[in-house]
């Protein structure tokens, strides 16, 4: 018997991860066409899955969880990190991610304006703030812990899929030059903050290192 359980133990382990990916998949496949995200329901999920409602709630005990899974699955699937590490990665972060975000338009602009997207988004912010203020520590140390708290907030702002879509809507740009246009910004503002860099110079300071 105990062969068979060490037979089958993996096989049973990728099955629960092909389980998972497919559950999450299905959330991300329904947001990326529903009319209204709100009303995505665990039944609905279940059924985009090919599982029983049950098996959803062994994988994700409330939907609560399940949401606050999906938010940075769906970030990696998009490849928009949302860990940066340095000023650069700051930066850089919008003219990487707003031309993704073009891909999956419906479903990122469902995370922004649902209840269900709200509270995806909402779950993360505490690790988010601090991801940003650890990255961003090298450009705003220097600073009072005022004007440090403006470049963090417009740091959240400029790196983040509202951005890209009021760049787009409001100001008719594609994803890749609204990524362009917030990263210039975010360029612009970090070289007005750190004494003695041009914004070409905060931009590659990581590289010079």
């Amino acid at each position: 018997m105990s062969q068979v359980r060490t037979y089958n133990s993996p096989m049973r382990e990728e099955k629960a991860r092909e389980t998972h990916e497919a559950i999450l998949c299905a959330l991300f496949e329904l947001m990326d066409s529903a009319s209204a995200a709100d009303e995505i329901s665990m039944e609905a999920i279940a059924r985009k899955a090919g599982v029983q409602r049950r098996t959803v709630f062994r994988h994700f005990a409330t939907k609560d969880d399940l949401l606050a899974a999906f938010w940075p699955w769906l970030n990696a699937r998009i490849g928009a990190s949302t860990t940066p590490r340095t000023p650069k990665d700051i930066v850089d972060g919008p003219r990487q991610a707003f031309p993704r975000f073009d891909m999956h338009d419906a479903a990122i602009r469902s995370s922004l304006h649902s209840r269900t997207g709200r509270e995806m988004r909402m779950g993360t912010v505490a690790g988010r703030r601090a991801n940003f203020r650890r990255a961003l520590a090298p450009a705003i140390s220097s600073l009072q812990p005022a004007e440090a708290e403006k470049v963090e907030a417009l740091a959240h702002l400029l790196f983040s899929a509202s951005a890209w879509e009021i760049l787009k809507d409001y100001g008719g740009l594609t994803g890749a030059q609204a990524g362009e246009t917030a990263s210039w910004a975010l360029e612009v503002i970090l070289s007005a903050v750190t004494p003695g860099h041009s914004p070409a110079e905060v931009t590659n300071q990581r590289d010079k290192q």
